[in-house]
């Protein structure tokens, strides 16, 4: 019924990033799936919203299949969003707690990417939700901040395989939210603060899926603060030594 209206699909939209992110796209007149294994609680015309276990290649296909109902068959913009955290040394963790992050965090931004492919255009765009943890390694997270370093990875990789499908795949590099996630005692947290809010994060989404230029189509990586924008520049400028002593600093 609405199937003429730019798309967005989200992952773990019920609360935080991605409920911002699904009020922000609402607002500018998009047709909204907002999807999450937790019930979806906001209500809006243009919404459509469901369930979805994002570590279940079956639940992305069903999930997916249901909102291109909405839109014609096919979706505009795909933001693989949901993610979990289990803060503390990799010692302290349990064995559940390292295989739950791994199978949301990396299979399930993998398995949405995949199952996405098909209902995807040219010039249409996949956003997966990395951090400012995949700079360089964090202790305390060490298994969030890898994860993330995987969603990197596979961002970098997709943005050149879905090249000559003009498919753009891109990465947002926040440092720590406003969100539930960021409710626990990393070190990061105690001297950097959490100073981001979810419509800072969703507000970048706009413009890495609003390229204003051939060159800003060619961005690949786009960070949200002016700190982790820093951090990000200075990483990439600094010696490996350099980037582990600021990390300990700041993190350990």
């Amino acid at each position: 019924m609405l199937g003429d209206m730019n798309s967005i699909f989200i992952s773990g939209a019920a609360n935080g990033i991605g409920k911002a992110i699904a009020l922000r796209f609402l607002e500018s007149g998009w047709l909204v799936g907002a999807y999450d294994i937790a019930p979806v609680e906001y209500d809006h015309p243009n919404l459509v919203s469901g369930y979805l276990d994002v570590t279940d290649a079956k639940s992305w296909d069903d999930a997916l299949a249901d909102f291109v109902t909405h839109t014609g068959g096919l979706i505009t913009v795909v933001v693989n969003n949901a993610g979990i955290i289990a803060a503390g040394n990799l010692s302290d963790i349990s064995p559940d707690q390292v295989t739950s992050q791994v199978q949301v965090n990396c299979a399930g931004v993998t398995l949405g990417a995949q199952a996405a492919k098909r209902y995807l255009r040219a010039g249409s765009t996949v956003v997966n939700l990395a951090s400012a943890s995949a700079i360089y390694g964090q202790p305390g997270i060490a298994v969030y901040s890898a994860s993330k370093f995987y969603v990197v990875g596979l961002t970098e990789a997709l943005n050149l395989e879905w090249r000559t499908d003009r498919i753009r795949v891109v990465a947002i590099w926040p440092l720590w939210v406003k969100t539930a996630l960021s409710d626990n005692d990393a070190a990061s947290i105690k001297r950097l603060g959490v100073r981001i809010t979810p419509e800072q994060v969703a507000d970048t989404v706009w413009q890495a899926t609003h390229p204003k230029s051939r060159w800003h189509r060619g961005k690949v990586h786009y960070g949200v603060s002016a700190v982790d924008k820093v951090f990000y520049i200075a990483r990439k400028l600094s010696p490996v030594r350099v980037a582990r002593t600021v990390t300990r600093l700041v993190a350990g």
